[in-house]
């Protein structure tokens, strides 16, 4: 654990937040065999586990990264109680404990990304029962039947900007374009989908501005404000041409933006050539492979919506933290030695966030559920409750306690 970001957690103390070494804590010993330190301005004691997903843990460190692990790489909640040895409500209870923590990592570095081009893309999946399967009394239940996770993925640096689970409507297509405003910065992407309509409503939606029409002649009302695309706002969209079920050809649509300004903005792309939509489709078959309520064929599929979104947020901070992406691995100027009589290493690993320059190196598993998110930020999550709704605590065979937001909750 690291003692450097360690702070007070008393509100009324005015050393609160501050951390380890600018403020007045303390080492002082250990408590039930976890070790602590000691606020001497007001007295306060503190777990160095404070504000991770270690806190309040009742169980050995190694046998709960090992679930998490398992957990992210694509394996069921039975399946990791198996493999780990402990009770399936205890899995159950490590998930969430893990999702919300990575859910708070995510949203404090997803901050003012300088993003250029953007990926827009719908995954099926469905939660309890597929919708042609449900009978009418749980049609009335929104969470129930067809969910769709919506995507916005950055491919120059293979990041998933936003995700949003829910029905393919517009309020969710409106959502994920504000989700995707809130971590990017003031540039606009260039935005790419296939045809489904709610993009360019939730485009209009979220970065159009206000223009006042001019009155026709002299006399009458003036006409309702419209919303218009800015100049810099540049959307294509991929149009796919089907014939019995397959598809016979693809051609690209302009929707925002002038055909000229779109090929310069393609020029100027490390990733991509030509509009299209074939890095988000090939992150939804990563998705599917690393997340066992995804796939196809399968009984491991969510019976709450919740735990869908769980599942996402665990799967999503290993993937971009944690896990390299072969796409992107660097090659050494010189080949580093190896243990044993292999060949020497060729190749840098690099993350997502590695090459988008929010981390330096690799996250080991330890370090992503120790990551502790400064209280400041943490203070002001609530804020941002209209845009990334705080994930429902469903857990009921295990009690628990989370610092989420700066605030103690109790999981029952």
């Amino acid at each position: 654990m690291d003692w450097e970001t360690l702070y007070c957690p008393n509100r009324s103390c005015r050393f609160y937040g501050v951390p380890f070494r600018q403020s007045r804590l303390v080492k002082n010993g250990s408590s039930h065999g976890q070790k602590q330190a000691l606020c001497q301005a007001c007295g306060q004691s503190v777990a160095v586990r404070y504000g991770t997903a270690y806190w309040g843990l009742n169980a050995e460190a190694m046998i709960f990264e090992m679930a998490i692990r398992a957990l992210a790489e694509g394996n069921s909640l039975r399946s990791t109680a198996r493999i780990v040895q402990v009770d399936k409500d205890t899995a159950c209870d490590w998930l969430d404990r893990a999702a919300q923590h990575g859910r708070q990592v995510l949203l404090y570095l997803w901050r003012d990304l300088p993003v250029t081009e953007c990926q827009l893309d719908e995954l099926w999946s469905f939660v309890h029962t597929k919708e042609a399967h449900l009978v009418m009394a749980k049609r009335v239940c929104e969470s129930y039947g067809d969910a769709w996770i919506w995507m916005a993925f950055a491919p120059g640096w293979r990041m998933v900007l936003a995700f949003v689970v829910g029905k393919r409507i517009q309020e969710n297509a409106n959502l994920l374009l504000q989700r995707v405003a809130h971590v990017t910065d003031q540039g606009i992407p260039f935005f790419t989908s296939d045809q489904l309509p709610e993009y360019r409503t939730a485009l209009l939606q979220v970065y159009g501005q206000w223009v006042q029409p001019a009155r026709n002649g002299h006399r009458g009302r003036f006409p309702q404000p419209r919303r218009l695309p800015p100049p810099d706002l540049l959307y294509a969209q991929v149009v796919k041409h089907r014939r019995r079920g397959h598809i016979v050809a693809v051609t690209t649509k302009v929707i925002f933006g002038e055909p000229d300004a779109i090929a310069a903005r393609l020029a100027s792309l490390p990733t991509s050539t030509t509009v299209n939509t074939s890095y988000v489709e090939r992150e939804n078959l990563t998705l599917r492979q690393r997340n066992r309520r995804l796939t196809r064929k399968t009984n491991g599929f969510s019976k709450e919506l919740t735990w869908l979104e769980k599942q996402l947020w665990l799967s999503l901070a290993y993937y971009h933290l944690v896990l390299p992406h072969e796409s992107l691995r660097q090659p050494l100027s010189i080949p580093e030695p190896i243990r044993g009589q292999g060949s020497k290493r060729r190749w840098m690993p690099v993350t997502p966030a590695m090459a988008a320059r929010i981390t330096d190196h690799v996250w080991t598993t330890q370090e992503l559920l120790s990551y502790r998110v400064p209280a400041s930020f943490l203070d002001r999550l609530h804020e941002f409750n209209h845009l990334f709704q705080p994930i429902q605590d469903t857990v009921k065979a295990v009690e628990g306690h989370y610092p989420l937001a700066g605030r103690h909750f109790t999981v029952t």
